[in-house]
């Protein structure tokens, strides 16, 4: 091989090539393959509290190595049991006086965030993961709203691509998610309507394919029209206008026409984990990994609204 050619092996080598689009015209508009070493800053913040997300979640976030880094081409969120202490409450509601104390949690997991530095309206957004077994554990990934336009939770609307809980475990043969007898439930829905509690939702189960054990790719394509999703480019749900609503709008798309940033975590415990089968946490097992391979987002080349010609969902 003379050297010319040697020269040009080395750079493709080095430039690993762009992944390859789920439909003609898609654009690929922000990634992150955890190609690197440690977590880009600049794509993802790391949540630091031991609020338990509203939903009595048994653990505190952190922001060290230990529940979250990035590792032979992987993002891994790792969830430990250890007592910890920490901020009762998120960075962005401790300017109250009466939420700036501290909280213990018996576990320590990650979350991680793009908001205030990559949101999107509109389009594919995509994440290959391996999901953690196990009674109590409840990975996820999500989009919340970048501005709360139409005021607080839900009434700015919430994307929960991939949800699951209490994977592996027994559960009642023939519900969703459950045709073994075995817990493998995918869960996909849309939070909306009003500031809680006059907050609604709408969703569906799948049972996800294959491996329980292996990787799988989760996604929605988002448009003015529908939000389709996706296990292993598979559509098993769509929502249209008609379907959500937002109170005190007479926009039929509201609250999902704004923008959202996308959300990775991995939660211990919290009533929708704990109340499914009344098992609580098991304590078998830690540390518990979600592992994230890719994330990739998709629009429409030109106009991100006008997706007809890109979508690749259906009925």
């Amino acid at each position: 091989m003379n050297a010319l050619l040697l020269a040009l092996s080395a750079a493709t080598a080095a430039t690993p090539l762009p992944p390859p689009a789920p439909a003609p015209g898609w654009s690929l508009v922000w990634s992150d393959e955890f190609d690197g070493s440690t977590i880009d800053a600049k794509r993802w913040t790391l949540a630091s509290d031991c609020w338990g997300g509203g939903n009595a979640e048994q653990q505190c976030y952190t922001d060290r190595p230990t529940n979250a880094a990035v590792k032979d081409g992987l993002l891994v969120i790792t969830a430990r049991e250890e007592t910890f202490t920490g901020p009762a409450f998120p960075a962005d509601q401790r300017s109250a006086p009466d939420k700036r104390g501290t909280a213990t949690r018996p576990f320590t997991s990650a979350r991680l965030t793009t908001q205030g530095k990559a949101a999107w309206r509109y389009g594919r957004i995509e994440v290959r993961a391996r999901l953690p077994q196990g009674q109590g554990m409840w990975p996820a990934i999500w989009m919340l709203p970048e501005d709360n336009r139409y005021g607080a939770w839900a009434a700015s609307g919430e994307i929960d691509i991939m949800e699951a809980v209490n994977l592996g475990e027994p559960c009642t043969k023939g519900v969703p998610g459950c045709p073994t007898g075995l817990e493998r439930g995918i869960l996909g829905t849309l939070h909306f309507g009003g500031t809680w509690p006059a907050n609604e939702h709408r969703g569906m189960t799948a049972a996800m394919p294959g491996s329980l054990d292996g990787f799988h790719d989760y996604a929605v394509e988002w448009s003015p029209k529908a939000i389709t999703w996706f296990i292993d480019d598979k559509p098993f749900q769509t929502q249209r206008p008609g379907d959500w609503s937002t109170l005190g709008s007479d926009k039929p798309v509201a609250p999902f026409d704004q923008r959202f940033h996308l959300v990775l975590n991995l939660a211990v415990g919290g009533r929708l984990a704990e109340d499914r089968n009344k098992g609580g946490v098991g304590r078998e097992g830690f540390p518990k990994q979600m592992a994230i391979d890719w994330v990739h987002v998709w629009q429409c080349a030109g106009d991100p609204a006008s997706t007809a010609h890109c979508e690749t969902s259906g009925d």
